[in-house]
């Protein structure tokens, strides 16, 4: 039997599989072809059309055709991928259920161990989503999710007033497209985010109730996760965050310079930075190569050494560091 996997039995698998090869039979002819009865293959018949796996011409007698089997068998599967879905959606929520109730139950269990990639997603956004004050979060690759995937509902919930802090990792940074698609329209939003050459790890805090840090950075480390219930695990994760935010360097948002009176003259330095510049700046600041940069803005590695070298020139610094402090100083970033 290979059609019982879609909830065909034996007998109505064997009668379709004949009509297959029979089309526009009878009943009766049909009947002899399976080595069955004549009212029990009309009982069958019945339930084929029913699934849409048969069809009956009118006349007398009536006359059946199995229905094409790429058709009919295909929209079985389907069906069944739609109930194995709404099962695995049912299995979720239970587990969300179980896990709160063990919690409630042990309130000492202050750490749960998640080992499914849906259930690490869906933790984040939950916890994102039903933070009232602040998401504190250190971001680096490896993702689960697509970087940006939530940029919409991020930029909603800092509307409602829900205040983003965010560290970035110098290679997060430095992920091509994430400045401009994801980084920067965070910020004007509101995002306060900061850059460090290197994060220690993954992380998530919502408020100060619950946070999600990975179980390794390694290959295949982000399969499983740790979720960490307010203990004093969670204060030290929180402490952890805040030192690292006292040492980061502030993002600018890249956007479209505050608007000034300022007079500028050919070969003059800006009274503010266009985006382009705002962005190299930043990406400067993050301590990114020349080849980082170029990846992350779509420039060729000759185009990013001529704006840093004419950047360089306007700003009178002789080194990168000499230009992100001068850049810092005339608030530009």
């Amino acid at each position: 039997m290979e059609l019982n996997v879609l909830g065909l039995t034996e007998e109505i698998e064997h009668v379709y599989t004949s009509l297959v090869g029979h089309p526009r039979c009878t009943a009766s002819e049909l009947a002899e072809a399976c080595g069955l009865s004549p009212a029990g293959v009309g009982r069958l018949l019945s339930v084929l059309i029913r699934d849409g796996l048969a069809t009956r011409t009118a006349g007398r007698p009536p006359r059946f055709s199995a229905t094409a089997p790429d058709v009919a068998v295909t929209a079985l599967i389907d069906e069944q991928q739609h109930r194995l879905g709404e099962a695995r959606s049912l299995v979720h929520r239970l587990m969300e259920t179980y896990r709160e109730a063990a919690r409630i139950a042990h309130p000492e269990m202050a750490v749960e161990l998640l080992t499914d990639r849906d259930d690490i997603s869906s933790a984040v956004g939950r916890l994102t989503a039903e933070a009232r004050r602040e998401v504190r979060a250190f971001d680096r690759p490896p993702y689960i999710d697509r970087p940006g995937s939530n940029l919409d509902l991020q930029i909603q919930r800092q509307r409602h007033g829900v205040v983003h802090r965010v560290i970035y990792d110098r290679e997060a940074v430095a992920w091509p497209g994430r400045m401009h698609n994801d980084i920067a329209p965070s910020i004007r939003a509101g995002e306060k985010a900061r850059v460090r050459p290197e994060l220690p790890l993954k992380l998530v805090i919502s408020d100060s109730r619950a946070a999600i840090i990975p179980f390794s950075l390694a290959a295949g480390g982000q399969s499983a996760a740790y979720l960490i219930h307010p203990s004093p695990m969670l204060v030290a994760l929180e402490s952890l965050f805040e030192a690292e935010w006292e040492r980061a360097v502030a993002l600018s948002d890249a956007g479209p310079p505050p608007a000034g009176n300022g007079t500028q003259w050919p070969g003059a330095v800006p009274v503010q930075p266009d985006p382009d510049t705002r962005s190299l700046l930043a990406l400067l600041a993050s301590g990114l190569t020349d080849a980082a940069i170029a990846r992350s803005q779509g420039w060729s590695e000759r185009t990013t050494q001529r704006r840093i070298h004419r950047l360089m020139s306007q700003l009178g610094a002789t080194t990168r560091f000499q230009a992100s402090l001068t850049a810092a100083r005339r608030g530009w970033l």
